[in-house]
């Protein structure tokens, strides 16, 4: 499972012209889904991104968490983050996760960060053609992945 976290000041996430979710200061978290991943992948990044000390305190530093900040956490699904480009041209997306699977992981995900975190959780629509706006806070933009791949 992969992560792109980036902090912002508010975003939103369109289909169709219309929104279906929206946040204000917080993080947006692109996920992408691999073939075997589980609920172990859904904890170890839902945790990690909630509690990444990447908000800055009194002292202008960057060590406060998205709880700490009493933030909002909007999730947009994105499988080409498991996009390979290292051969031709075009991105080749074998370790994506089928459609089908993905889609249950990314609910479990969302639920999960309902569930165990006191923070508005608002999401994306699972593969639909979405525009996202964003107004990026810093920027600070954080990968993440469960297999500790980086």
């Amino acid at each position: 499972m992969r992560a792109v976290i980036q902090r912002v000041k508010n975003a939103t996430v369109s289909v169709d012209n219309d929104i279906v979710g929206s946040i204000g200061e917080g993080l947006l978290l692109f996920l992408g889904i691999a073939k075997g991943d589980n609920e172990k992948d859904i904890k170890f990044i839902a945790d990690k991104a909630v509690n990444l000390r990447i908000f800055e305190d009194e002292n202008g530093k960057m060590n406060n968490s998205l709880i700490d900040v009493g933030g909002e956490l909007l999730v947009v699904s994105q499988f080409t983050l498991y996009g390979d480009c290292r051969k031709g041209k075009r991105p080749s997306f074998d370790k994506a996760e089928s459609p089908s699977e993905a889609e249950k992981l990314y609910e479990s995900f969302v639920q999960y960060c309902r569930s165990n975190y006191d923070i508005k959780v608002e999401t994306g629509k699972f593969q639909a053609m979405m525009e996202v706006q964003l107004v990026n806070d810093g920027p600070v933009t954080i990968l993440l992945d469960s297999s500790k791949l980086f």
